[in-house]
């Protein structure tokens, strides 16, 4: 399978990770691929923010995967950092690899290192082959989530 890199997502990434976020039932009716202003004007923000780590998977010079980390400092539980992971995305080809697992895994030792005592995602309801993967690497559905368009 080559050797995998994981890296900081860099605007020439751009294309390869709206590609994968559209890549799906949910994905293909909220992206345009066709239209990377928005993409790109939301990597500089996050670019711009030291809490947020939008990273890729590069395996032979191809992108194969990404997902969005986000620190949070807070006051609940005495004060704890915690971690968000978002849209987590594998190229269809490399679905069943492992290498959702090792994105994972990189996002829960990032996490470590930068001293949070909790991470956290969220998974559409849909998503149930999410739900699995997630629970088999110690994942507990443990909150009801809710979200309001604006």
């Amino acid at each position: 399978m080559g050797d995998l890199e994981i890296r900081t997502a860099a605007t020439e990434d751009v294309p390869a990770i709206v590609g994968m976020l559209a890549d799906d039932p949910l994905g293909s009716q909220r992206e345009s691929p066709d239209d990377l202003a928005p993409y790109l004007a939301a990597l500089e923000r996050l670019t711009a923010d030291p809490n947020q780590h939008l990273v890729v998977a590069v395996r032979e010079g191809r992108v194969v995967g990404t997902l969005q980390l986000t620190v949070i400092p807070g006051l609940s539980r005495r004060g704890a950092t915690r971690s968000i992971v978002e849209a987590v995305r594998i190229h269809a080809d490399e679905r069943g690899s492992g290498l959702g697992t090792q994105l994972i895994e990189w996002a829960i030792a990032e996490s470590r290192r930068q001293d949070c005592r909790l991470i956290q995602l969220t998974s559409d309801v849909t998503r149930t082959d999410a739900h699995r993967f997630y629970e088999r690497l110690g994942f507990t559905a443990s909150h009801v989530g809710f979200k309001l368009p604006l």
